[in-house]
């Protein structure tokens, strides 16, 4: 067909035009401006972990360029061009107020991915993601859009390394030099902490989620760990991805028809199994729902079910940093998260029958590629792990009765003798004062303290910060000092945190949650044999009763919202403050309108469902 003979039959010509005119643009068929559209999205930001994506992105669009057509064996659809979504760095802000932003960019990549997904109507979509928040962003859009889609890691950073120790170093060794009296050194850390580029390269959230993600059934495992840098993201890489998008189109595969309860709950094991970030207690919730499970805690996984599982079933089987030594890279070398995934698989404690897709399931594509046997250094075998239990643990108690505290026990290095801490409360109204205090005045913290910072959760901050900062500094003065400080907080953590830290206790203090109530020197004590975070004079009713009604006068005298909550002076954060639901639901925003009219703080637990939710037969209690 000529240019001249475009003008069809019940086409409307003014939304031809421009359907017309990128074709040309992009030099495809103008036969097929009619047809489902296809393309690839990517996530970028202001930092690092984001410069790699584009040209991932240009080489996956070349690819599906080259597959576009009415020949043989080619796909008879419309090519859309690249988009992208934003969100900000977390790496760069943590311990600002701008850090408020970061999980709020899960949120924003989600509704921009949306907008782009359902006005442009994809019927299929290859995602490069990168950093921590923008993937769940993704593929929170991707589950709810439901049409054949992909996602590939655009890869970690390489570790740095000490010029004049040749110790390995990243990011979060930058963030524990913080306080050196030696500025040089600071400098020499900060310069060599982060070469090249690509997203954080431990066993943080990133990390985290990219494995977690792959084991969910939503990116070939195989292109978890290589580097950003790896020739394989341009060179081998996007011809896969576009042949199982053609497979996946073929065969009508779709995000819900693999993200089931059986994949949710393996990707949460495995990421026990890694000692991952405490974010994906943020994350699996928001992606269930996505997926169609009103209640993660409820209908996927239970508080007791999962703390089961990390308690005497799931050992961490990485030597990976924060907690341990090695970065994604090394595990690469050793063959990659598939070796993880063996392992978990030949002990039986993965469904391996839970689709994925690259048309197999989790099995099938383990056996496929060849996945090596645990080496024993990088990587652990189930039956020699490295830690004998699993790497994370959600809290009850008189501070946390949703069970929405939560701790990454591979991460403490101290304080847990006999699984119990016993601390003194030491009380700050946001994280700059805590900030402060650990500038100024770090001899004030004592062994056995028990740090609270408050007012800094979904609705406090609001955004929810997460502390790699302060955590930083709390740790190195541990470990110069040989004492234990711990620290527990309604808002949240970087993957990259170690210690006995305790985030997303809620409900938070901005509702009146009982972490509102403690006093400065009230005995808080972390109880690993019950579960339990557990403040001790709350215990007493007349306290909590008497607390509770002090607070409520001061939030009444300041037009409902307690004075040390953070100022939401955008409407990005006045959103943030209105709109989020609590951390056992995602601290997304996703509040029932109806709900929220009839009463405010009602609406914390309600949250948007996507209709006609996906529920496999195959689906097994495992």
């Amino acid at each position: 067909m000529t240019e001249s003979k475009v003008v069809l039959i019940d086409r409307h010509p003014g939304r031809s035009s421009q359907t017309i005119g990128i074709a040309r643009e992009l030099g495809t068929d103008l036969d097929l401006i009619h047809e489902p559209s296809v393309g690839v999205v990517g996530t970028k930001g202001d930092s690092q972990c984001y410069m790699g994506v584009m040209a991932k992105v240009d080489a996956i669009h070349a690819s599906l360029k080259g597959r576009i057509g009415k020949g043989a064996g080619q796909l008879k659809l419309r090519l859309v061009q690249p988009e992208y979504t934003i969100a900000t760095s977390d790496g760069i802000r943590n311990g600002t107020r701008e850090m408020r932003y970061s999980l709020i960019g899960r949120e924003i990549t989600h509704d921009a991915l949306c907008e782009h997904l359902s006005a442009t109507g994809l019927a299929g979509t290859i995602a490069v993601v990168a950093c921590d928040k923008p993937p769940v962003g993704a593929l929170a859009a991707l589950l709810e859009h439901n049409q054949p889609s992909i996602i590939m890691s655009d890869g970690p950073i390489h570790p740095g390394s000490d010029p004049k120790t040749g110790e390995a170093i990243d990011l979060v060794s930058a963030y524990q030099v913080a306080g050196h009296p030696d500025a040089e050194y600071r400098d020499r850390i900060a310069c060599n902490a982060c070469p090249g580029y690509g997203s954080c390269g431990g066993m943080f959230t990133y990390n985290t989620m990219q494995t977690f993600i792959g084991v969910l059934g939503m990116q070939p495992l195989h292109m978890v760990a290589p580097p950003s840098d790896d020739p394989r993201r341009l060179k081998e890489f996007p011809d896969e991805l576009v042949e199982y998008l053609a497979q996946m189109i073929a065969k009508g595969l779709k995000p819900r028809d693999i993200v089931s309860r059986d994949s949710i709950r393996n990707a949460v094991i495995v990421a026990m199994a890694i000692g991952g970030s405490t974010n994906v207690t943020l994350h699996a919730p928001e992606i269930a729902r996505a997926a169609g499970f009103a209640d993660f805690w409820k209908e996927v996984m239970t508080p007791a079910e999962f703390n089961h599982l990390s308690q005497y079933v799931v050992p961490v089987l990485t030597d990976a940093r924060p907690y341990g030594k090695y970065s994604m890279v090394d595990i690469d070398q050793v063959g990659g998260v598939q070796v993880i995934v063996r392992e978990l698989l030949e002990a039986g404690l993965l469904n391996g029958e839970a689709m994925t897709c690259t048309g197999e399931t989790l099995a099938q594509q383990v056996k496929r590629l060849g996945a090596r046997s645990a080496d024993g250094k990088v990587v652990y075998s189930v039956a020699k792990p490295y830690k004998p239990t699993g790497g994370l643990r959600v809290l009850g108690g008189n501070l946390s009765p949703e069970f929405s505290a939560i701790l990454k026990l591979a991460g403490v290095e101290g304080g847990l003798e006999d699984n119990l801490f016993k601390g003194k409360a030491c009380v700050f109204e946001g994280e700059r004062d805590l900030l402060a205090a650990l500038d100024k005045t770090p001899d004030r913290f004592q062994n056995h303290d028990m740090i609270v910072v408050r007012y800094d959760g979904p609705s406090g901050a609001p955004g929810m910060p997460e502390m790699l900062d302060p955590t930083s500094r709390i740790t190195t003065l541990c470990r110069e000092r040989g004492i234990v400080v711990g620290l527990m907080t309604d808002a949240r953590f970087s993957g990259g945190s170690v210690g006995l830290v305790i985030g997303h206790v809620g409900p938070e203090a901005a509702l009146g949650g009982p972490i509102a109530l403690v006093h400065d020197g009230d005995e808080i004590v972390a109880d690993l044999n019950r579960n339990e975070l557990n403040c001790t004079p709350l215990a007493d009713p007349a306290v909590f009763s008497q607390r509770k009604a002090a607070w409520d006068k001061v939030v009444a005298a300041n037009g409902g919202i307690h004075p040390n909550c953070g100022e939401a002076d955008t409407r990005l954060l006045h959103r943030a403050r209105l709109m989020a639901v609590p951390a056992t639901r995602g601290a997304g925003l996703h509040p029932n309108r109806e709900v929220w009219v009839r009463e405010p703080r009602a609406a914390i637990r309600s949250g948007f469902v996507p209709k006609n939710k996906h529920r496999p037969e195959t689906d097994k209690a495992f």
